[in-house]
């Protein structure tokens, strides 16, 4: 090879291992213009979950939101703010007053077992029943106790009967749900079990008001009367202002003989 041919060679080299490291650095380049552009959007990402995060935390949660809304009380609720519920007739002089919370197991006991009882003394004239509602135990997490009450609330709006049997459907052994459950925190098992109800079976405009929450301030300002009340345990049955103890463990026709005694 000449020597001429040696140095064209060798040049040629040169110039690719030149062409090489030129490549090399650009790609170097690319490669951290990648990174810094990726590490961007990863802080921004974060920074903008944050802030939703803190916005998230900063929003009045469900209930609390529903707290400032309007009062719209249902049709045929009585009393200040229609925190009573009266089944009977509201002129009797006899008043049993009936305090629950629907998630509690110990009044569902006391309904399946001697519910049908109060509603016939009721209906024979013994007695009007006026029922005040509470949500004690969802401070031990959930909100099926309101959510139940504002459903009840749509039930009641169509009718006292509806009231009465759609009360009676969601104590019932089928539907009623282990308080640890909050099962009545789901407004589509709430309308589910209100396909028992005859008046509230397909009825769009208490599925509407369920859905809506329509009756859920009047649920929480019903849940205050029942604490103003002072009531700390469920059930408390009181006929004419005297307590009526141990409704829970009273067997079948008892609950009806300890009121005709009372009565006397």
């Amino acid at each position: 090879m000449s020597s001429r041919n040696s140095k064209n060679a060798k040049a040629a080299a040169r110039e690719r291992l030149r062409a090489e490291r030129e490549k090399e650095v650009k790609r170097a380049k690319v490669r951290r213009q990648i990174t810094v552009a990726v590490s961007i959007v990863v802080v921004l990402g974060a920074a903008a979950g944050i802030a939703v995060a803190v916005n998230q935390a900063n929003k009045p949660g469900y209930w609390q939101a529903a707290a400032d809304k309007p009062l719209v009380e249902p049709a045929h609720s009585s009393g200040t703010d229609g925190t009573s519920i009266v089944v009977g007739d509201a002129t009797n002089k006899h008043v049993l007053k009936v305090y629950e919370d629907l998630r509690c197991p110990v009044c569902a006991a006391f309904e399946q077992q001697s519910g049908d009882e109060v509603q016939t003394l009721a209906k024979s004239g013994k007695y009007q029943i006026s029922y005040t509602m509470g949500d004690f135990i969802d401070d031990r997490g959930g909100d099926g106790s309101k959510n139940a009450l504002s459903a009840l609330g749509a039930a009641l709006n169509v009718s006292t009967d509806a009231f009465v049997q759609y009360h009676k459907v969601l104590y019932s052994k089928a539907v009623h749900p282990d308080e640890t459950t909050d099962g009545f925190g789901s407004d589509a098992t709430l309308i589910k079990a209100a396909q028992q109800v005859p008046a509230l079976k397909d009825n769009q405009a208490f599925q509407t008001a369920v859905k809506d929450g329509t009756y859920d301030k009047w649920a929480l300002t019903m849940a205050k009367q029942f604490d103003s009340d002072g009531i700390t345990s469920t059930p408390t049955v009181k006929l004419d202002g005297k307590a009526v103890d141990n409704v829970q463990a009273m067997a079948s026709g008892q609950f009806t003989s300890t009121v005709e005694g009372l009565l006397k």
